[in-house]
């Protein structure tokens, strides 16, 4: 028993697509975490702020530096939607 792949003249294209398309899962995941928790910590201690994207972060799966947190956390407190974009 084997298996056969055939390679079309496009499969690097396609292979882009399938990337691009899963980056853009991800990046729609914490886009909606961000936008989640700028509404819920507009205003609040930076402390509590990072406490909860500390929480939201580990739980999608990821990891983040605690100085990305505090810079995440600083801007949220201020109410800066912070906007997750996917380069092409």
């Amino acid at each position: 028993m084997g298996i056969e792949i055939k390679m079309n003249g496009n499969w690097e294209r396609d292979l882009n697509r399938m990337v691009q398309g899963a980056v853009r899962d991800v990046a729609d995941d914490y886009q909606k975490m961000f936008d989640r928790l700028g509404r819920q910590y507009k205003g609040r201690p930076v402390n509590e702020v990072k406490a909860a994207l500390r929480r939201e972060w580990s739980r999608l799966g990821g990891t983040i530096s605690d100085a990305e947190l505090t810079d995440y956390a600083q801007l949220i407190n201020e109410g800066t939607r912070i906007k997750m974009q996917v380069g092409e």
